[in-house]
């Protein structure tokens, strides 16, 4: 059973929720993953569900459906509108792979593109994750551990940017930990504006 951490420093609209996956859905997930095929068009490997997301353009094209998520997909999708994480289900997926040293910049998840609501489960590897405040210098950071899960939605949202910092490692309660490899998934509900120009 996930439980949702209220107690850590968090902008307003991000809730921490540990142990989202077992151990044995970790592990079947990374199989899975791994037996389909990485994209390294970018610094980093990612995989695609759903909708196409071009980094490039920072838009979803009208060549951007891919089809019905995967079952296994489709069942974390209905956990997560279940657990009252999700109002509807999302319908397009990232799986971002990091090797230690690799992170990903400060950024707002595209506006036109997605809802309100982010949810990034993580697997493997622990990492910190920066929130930035864009009107001010404000800035709060959270330990992401292994099969927990980020919910940004409302004012996070929009407001704070949020980052992996590129480097090794970690410094968690005055002590050095090492990173491993890491992967993401990232559900997000495509914009039904959006959805509209693409028909």
């Amino acid at each position: 059973m996930d439980r949702a951490l209220d107690a850590l420093p968090l902008p307003p609209g991000v809730m921490y929720v540990s142990d989202f996956l077992s151990r044995e859905e970790e592990e079947a997930i990374k199989d899975l993953l791994d037996t389909g095929e990485w994209c390294s068009t970018l610094k980093r490997r990612v995989q695609h569900f759903g909708y196409l997301y071009d980094y490039r353009a920072r838009a979803i094209t009208a060549d951007a459906y891919l089809g019905r998520l995967p079952e296994w997909l489709e069942g974390l999708s209905e956990r997560l509108v279940t657990r009252g994480y999700f109002a509807d289900l999302p319908d397009q997926v990232i799986a971002n792979e990091y090797f230690p040293g690799q992170g990903i910049s400060a950024h707002v998840d595209c506006v036109p593109c997605f809802d309100d609501t982010i949810i990034s489960i993580s697997l493997l590897s622990q990492c910190e994750m920066v929130f930035r405040e864009c009107s001010s210098s404000r800035s709060l950071a959270v330990l992401l551990k292994p099969r927990s899960g980020i919910l940004l939605k409302e004012a996070d949202r929009y407001d704070w940017t949020h980052e992996i910092p590129a480097r090794k490692s970690d410094v968690v309660d005055g002590v050095k930990v090492e990173r491993g490899r890491r992967i993401s998934l990232t559900f997000r509900k495509v914009a039904q504006a959006t959805k509209s120009l693409l028909r």
